[in-house]
């Protein structure tokens, strides 16, 4: 899978830890930066990674910020872009399964390393269960 990365210099330690992560699972990233822990505008970085996902350059995407908060909001004002804000593995799992995220936003200061590992990794095996959401759908209008 071709998984884009960005963050901010509050997110960049865990991206650099997620990026040795997902090369080692055999995934391809795409690492829209920041490149180091001085302060930058997470827009800037954030954008290009949703972006790369809504054109289809990209599977997946991961921002990483501090709260992780303006990161996905950033994330969700591009169109076809799912963001979800993850701060345990419930969450990773839910945001998969039941709302098909493409992108998942961490904040760094908010967890510790170790579960931000285990929430990617969750959230990276855990399938849409999309024929759920189509019945409902369904249902729905039926009514």
């Amino acid at each position: 899978m071709k998984i884009s990365l960005g963050s901010d210099h509050a997110g960049f330690r865990y991206k650099e830890k997620v990026k040795e992560l997902l090369i080692s699972l055999g995934h391809e990233v795409k690492d829209c930066g920041t490149f180091n822990e001085d302060p930058v505008d997470y827009p800037v970085f954030i954008r290009p990674a949703a972006e790369a996902v809504a054109r289809g350059e990209c599977e997946r995407g991961i921002v990483f910020g501090g709260s992780g908060n303006g990161e996905a909001m950033t994330a969700n004002k591009v169109h076809l872009v799912r963001c979800a804000l993850c701060w345990n593995e419930e969450t990773a799992r839910l945001s998969r399964q039941h709302n098909d995220a493409n992108v998942l936003s961490i904040g760094q200061r908010m967890i510790p390393e170790d579960l931000a590992l285990k929430i990617v990794r969750i959230w990276l095996e855990t399938p849409f269960e999309g024929g759920r959401h189509e019945k409902r759908v369904a249902q729905l209008n039926a009514m």
